[in-house]
C-alpha cells in the first residue's frame, strides 16, 4: 500500500486543474447557458449533448449515464487511472510538487506516480531519437525525408527522429537517466530477449505519438535498411499510456482546427499527416497499426461536435451544414477495403462522412510532392460522399454489360442504399443506382425498399444504437433520458418534473450547491430538516447540513464548498450532488442570476411557511376555544406570526 497523498495536496491540485480545460481537451464544450459548458459525454455513445461541465463549482455530471464528478475522477475515468495516479498527472500539469503522508501507510517499494515516469521516459526517447537524426549515421533517415520534400524545420516541427541501429543506444541513455528496467519495459522502448533487454527500435526513422494533450505516449518507427527483417512500420507495443485502437497519430497539432473548422480528415500514415498539414489541411490525423474503429469513431465526434441529427447535409457550395468527416485513401484494392471497413462506422455519425481518392492513386505524400500543396488541398475539397463511393465500388466488381451481372449488382448494392440514415436520401440514391445500373427506376426502388424491410427499416449499425434505450423514455431537459418516476440506479426514484412542488425543492438545491454566496446563510441554515419533502432531495439537503449549511460555504469557495457535500454523501447522494451541482439554470442572463437565486430560496422558503400556516390552521381547528383557551390563543398567535413572515417575504419579492 502506498503512502497517501498530503489532504492539501488534493485540494491545491483540484482547486488549480481548470476542470473546462482537461475536460475541453478529450471533449468539445460548448456554453449552456451562465457559468455552464456542455458536449457529447465521453463515456457512452450518444447523438444530443448530455454532458455538463460547471467550472465555478469544479464538477462534471452527464444527464445521460449519470456519472459525474470533479476534475479528478474525470482523469481517473477517462484515462483509466487510480486516484493517486490522477492526482500525481494533474500534479505534473499544473506544477504542484505532491508531498505523501509517510504515517498513512508503508512506503512506495516503487517511485510515486508511475504514469508520470513512464510519459518522462518517452519524452526523453524522443529527445534522444531527434538528436541522433543529426548523426552521421542517420544520413539514411534524412534522405528518406528529403526524397518526400521534407526539411529540417519540417522535422522538428513533428518531432522526427532516428533510432540508432545498435542494440542499447536507447537502453544506455535511459538507464544513465535512472530508469529501473521494470520501467523501460512497462514503456514499450525495450524488448525481452534470452540475454535481457535490448532496444524495440534500431535503425529506423521515428515519429513521436502523443495524445490531445501533446504527451508522448508511444512511437512509430519506419524501415529503412534491406537488412531489417521485421515490419515496414513497428509502433509501440500497448502499454498503459499507448492504446492503438484509442490513438490518433497528429490529434495534438490537428485538434483545435478539428473543433474550430468541424472537420477530421483521416490519413492512411505518418507521412501523410505531415504532407497535409504542411499543404494546409490542418485537420488531419492518422490511425496507428490498426482500422479506423469504434474507438476512433467516439472521440472524432467528440472533437468535431457531431450532435445534431440536421447535420451532415451537404450544400450546394460544397460546405456542410454540419460537421465533416474526410477519409482519404489509396485508388487500390486495399483503399477501397479500408472504405468499405469505414462505411461500416458511417451509421455511428451524425456529420457528413466523405471519401476523397486521388484518380491516380497517389496519397497525400505523393501528391505533395508531385503536384505541390494545392493539389492536396484540392484531393480534400474534391471529396464525394461515402454512400456513392461505396455503391459506385460494388457495381466495379460486377459486369454491368450483361442482364446477370446488373441484377446481382443490384442486389448488392440495394441493402447500401437501404441503410443510408438519412430517409429522405434514400430515394434519390435510389434513382441514381437506377441510372448507374441502366435500370427502370421503380424496379431499383422497390429492390431498396425490400432490402430496408429485410434490415427490419434500418441499418444494423442504427439497430446497435437504439439498443439499452428503454421504449417510452422520456427526454429530459437537461439532455439525458429519464423514465418518469423511475429509479436511476443511483438509488431514490425520480420525481415527476411535472409536480411543480418537486420542481422547486430541486432548484433550490441547484442554487445552494451552484451560487451560495448569493444567499443568506440563515435562509438555508434555518430550514428544518424535513423541509423537503422528495427523500432524494432530502438527502442531499441532508449532506449540506453536515458539511456545515450556507454558514461554512460562506468561508470556501464554490469549488471547494461543493467538495465538502460530497464527503458527506454516500454514493447514491453523490450522483445526485453531481447532477445538481452542474444541472443548467433556466437564466441564462449573467445580470439576472442573482434575481433567480434569490427568487427562487424565497419562494422555498414560502412554501415551507405556507406548509406550516396550513398546519397551525389545522391545529388551531380542532382545539376547544373555551375547554383548551391557552393553547388555542398560542396556536392563534403562531398562525399570526406565521402570516405576518409569508407577507414579508412577499413584499420584499415585490421589492426586489
Amino acid at each position: 500500500m502506498a503512502g497517501l497523498i498530503k489532504r492539501e495536496d488534493v485540494d491545491a491540485v483540484r482547486d488549480k486543474a481548470r476542470i473546462e480545460e482537461i475536460v475541453g481537451e478529450q471533449v468539445t464544450l460548448r456554453p449552456a447557458g451562465v457559468g455552464s459548458m456542455k458536449g457529447l459525454c465521453p463515456f457512452h455513445d450518444e447523438r444530443s449533448p448530455s454532458f455538463h461541465v460547471r467550472p465555478q463549482v469544479g464538477r462534471w455530471h452527464c444527464f445521460g449515464c449519470n456519472e459525474g464528478g470533479d476534475v479528478i475522477s474525470f482523469v481517473q475515468k477517462i484515462d483509466g487511472l487510480g486516484f493517486s495516479e490522477a492526482v500525481e498527472y494533474l500534479a505534473g500539469r499544473v506544477g504542484i510538487q505532491l508531498r505523501y503522508d509517510e504515517g498513512s501507510g508503508p512506503r512506495r517499494t516503487e517511485e510515486p506516480g508511475k504514469r508520470q515516469r513512464l510519459l518522462e521516459a518517452n519524452r526523453i526517447a524522443g529527445a534522444f531519437f531527434a538528436e541522433q537524426l543529426l548523426s552521421p549515421e542517420a544520413a539514411t533517415g534524412r534522405a528518406f525525408l528529403a526524397e518526400r520534400s521534407f526539411d529540417r524545420n519540417d522535422a522538428l516541427h513533428f518531432g522526427i527522429g532516428y533510432a540508432p541501429k545498435g542494440w542499447d543506444g536507447l537502453l544506455k541513455h535511459l538507464r544513465g537517466k535512472g530508469f529501473t528496467e521494470a520501467e523501460l519495459t512497462a514503456s514499450g522502448l525495450v524488448s525481452q530477449g534470452n540475454r535481457g533487454i535490448y532496444d524495440r527500435f534500431r535503425g529506423r526513422l521515428i515519429w513521436p505519438i502523443r495524445d490531445v494533450t501533446g504527451e508522448t505516449i508511444g512511437f512509430g518507427a519506419r524501415k529503412l535498411y534491406d537488412e531489417d527483417q521485421g515490419p515496414k512500420y513497428l509502433n509501440t507495443p500497448e502499454t498503459a499510456l499507448y492504446k492503438k485502437s484509442q490513438v490518433l497519430y497528429g490529434i495534438d497539432l490537428a485538434k483545435r482546427d478539428i473543433a474550430k473548422n468541424k472537420q477530421i480528415v483521416v490519413v492512411e500514415g505518418y507521412t501523410d499527416v505531415m504532407a497535409a498539414h504542411l499543404s494546409g489541411v490542418t485537420t488531419a490525423v492518422a490511425t496507428c497499426g490498426t482500422a479506423f474503429g469504434s474507438d476512433h469513431v467516439r472521440f472524432a465526434r467528440r472533437l468535431v461536435g457531431d450532435t445534431s441529427a440536421g447535420g451532415g447535409v451537404q450544400l450546394a457550395g460544397g460546405g456542410s451544414s454540419g460537421g465533416e468527416i474526410i477519409f482519404t485513401f489509396d485508388g487500390d484494392a486495399a483503399g477501397q477495403k479500408a472504405a468499405m471497413r469505414a462505411f461500416g462506422e458511417d451509421q455511428k455519425f451524425y456529420a457528413q462522412t466523405f471519401v476523397a481518392v486521388e484518380p491516380s492513386g497517389m496519397d497525400p505524400c505523393d501528391l505533395r510532392q508531385a503536384r505541390g500543396p494545392q493539389a492536396v488541398q484540392a484531393l480534400v475539397e474534391g471529396r464525394q460522399p461515402l454512400f456513392e463511393f461505396v455503391i459506385k465500388t460494388t457495381l466495379a466488381t460486377y459486369d454491368l454489360d450483361t442482364a446477370e451481372g446488373r441484377v446481382a449488382a443490384l442486389r448488392a448494392a440495394a441493402p447500401v442504399v437501404a441503410g443510408i440514415r438519412d430517409t429522405a436520401l434514400r430515394p434519390e440514391y435510389a434513382r441514381m443506382l437506377a441510372g448507374w445500373l441502366g435500370m427502370d427506376g421503380e424496379s431499383v426502388l422497390r429492390a431498396v425498399q425490400s432490402a430496408g424491410r429485410g434490415q427490419g427499416g434500418q441499418s444494423s449499425q442504427q439497430r446497435g444504437n437504439d439498443r439499452g434505450r428503454p421504449s417510452g423514455t422520456e427526454q429530459s431537459g437537461d439532455g439525458g433520458s429519464r423514465l418518469p418516476g423511475a429509479d436511476t440506479g443511483d438509488g431514490f426514484q425520480r420525481p415527476s418534473q411535472s409536480d411543480p412542488i418537486a420542481r422547486l425543492e430541486r432548484q433550490t438545491l441547484e442554487v445552494i450547491l451552484q451560487y451560495p454566496h448569493h444567499i443568506p446563510a440563515a435562509a438555508v441554515d434555518d430550514l428544518p430538516g424535513d423541509a423537503f419533502t422528495v427523500p432524494a432531495w432530502r438527502a442531499v439537503h441532508e449532506a449540506i447540513r453536515a458539511a456545515g449549511g450556507l454558514a461554512t460555504a460562506a468561508q470556501r469557495q464554490d469549488s471547494e464548498w461543493v467538495g465538502l457535500i460530497t464527503e458527506e454523501c454516500s454514493p447514491p447522494v453523490l450522483a445526485l450532488v453531481n447532477e445538481l451541482s452542474v444541472a443548467p439554470l433556466p437564466e441564462d442572463r449573467p445580470g439576472a442570476i442573482d434575481d433567480y437565486v434569490q427568487g427562487v430560496v424565497r419562494a422555498f422558503v414560502e412554501l415551507g411557511i405556507t406548509r406550516k400556516i396550513g398546519n397551525a390552521r389545522s391545529r388551531l381547528q380542532r382545539l376547544d376555544p373555551v375547554a383548551e383557551a391557552e393553547a388555542y390563543n398560542q396556536a392563534f398567535t403562531d398562525l399570526l406570526t406565521l402570516e405576518q413572515q409569508r407577507r414579508e417575504i412577499r413584499e420584499q419579492g415585490a421589492r426586489d
